[in-house]
């Protein structure tokens, strides 16, 4: 596999981060006017995204900003959190205002059109009741929150794709190979992660650790092994990227990986792990 690189940006000015990241990787390419785009938010619940838990609006801006700069208008967010929390989060982390905005499709994709897809070879998600929104879109951008969580160590580009389908909870047991088919179903072509502020501890009701950063790349794999560095993971513990790397969805090995901007020694600190992660 070829190398891949991923890029850590620093600054408090969150929107101005994300244009200038975007610039840098030179996200437009690979993008044409007829792609159908989804950004793809973190909104596990109705948190504020002061807390860690939820994408920030700036990001999401930033990322609008620098689309329809480049001429690409056919734009829809999307995101399907705890099943009656999604609509208070749109409002709580500003999102519905964005979408007006910007006069963008705003989907609360937990009430979509259900598309049930079966994969008989799967590792272990067979068949999944995907939203209609999320399997149309031509180009996923997925927007994650810099955070741990409490059953897959880490919350990232990948993972955060669990929030177009339903029930979420069929998720739960061989939950690694449950995000590496998913991600196979559903795989981001971009992936912008928000650490402006993160959360340790847990992904719905952790500790917010600011972090002022933005790291983004075009291998989902790519970008969420250095978010885990970042946080002082050792991405070899993180079972689903391994396992994603094993069935040729993106790059772990850290040698393979180019990182621009920021150091990981420089940016990185240690979160505090979910219990069950613990020594």
């Amino acid at each position: 596999m070829k190398r891949t690189s991923v890029t850590i940006a620093k600054g408090e000015d969150a929107k101005q981060l994300t244009l200038q990241i975007l610039h840098d990787i030179e996200a437009q390419e690979g993008l044409t006017s007829k792609d159908k785009i989804l950004i793809k938010p973190n909104y596990v619940n109705a948190s504020h995204p002061s807390t860690g838990i939820t994408t920030s609006p700036e990001i999401l801006e930033g990322i609008i900003i620098y689309l329809t700069e480049h001429g690409f208008n056919d734009i829809t967010i999307g995101e399907g959190g705890i099943p009656n929390k999604t609509e208070k989060a749109f409002d709580i982390a500003g999102t519905r205002k964005l979408a007006e905005k910007y006069q963008l499709k705003l989907v609360n994709l937990n009430k979509d059109e259900r598309v049930k897809v079966k994969r008989p070879n799967a590792l272990a998600l067979k068949e999944v009741d995907i939203a209609r929104t999320a399997l149309d879109a031509t180009y996923i951008i997925s927007v994650p929150k810099l955070k741990v969580h409490s059953l897959a160590l880490i919350t990232g580009g990948m993972k955060n794709m669990m929030g177009a389908i339903i029930p979420k909870d069929i998720m739960h047991d061989q939950i690694a190979e449950k995000i590496v088919d998913l991600a196979s179903i559903l795989t981001p072509k971009l992936t912008i992660v928000d650490g402006i502020i993160g959360a340790e501890k847990n992904e719905t009701k952790g500790n917010p650790v600011k972090m002022d950063l933005v790291i983004a790349g075009k291998d989902v794999v790519a970008v969420d092994t250095i978010c885990t560095s970042v946080m002082g993971i050792d991405p070899k513990k993180v079972q689903h990227l391994q396992l994603a790397a094993e069935y040729g969805l993106g790059i772990t090995d850290m040698n393979e990986i180019t990182v621009l901007g920021e150091s990981i020694a420089k940016v990185q600190r240690e979160f505090e792990l979910p219990e069950k992660f613990q020594k």
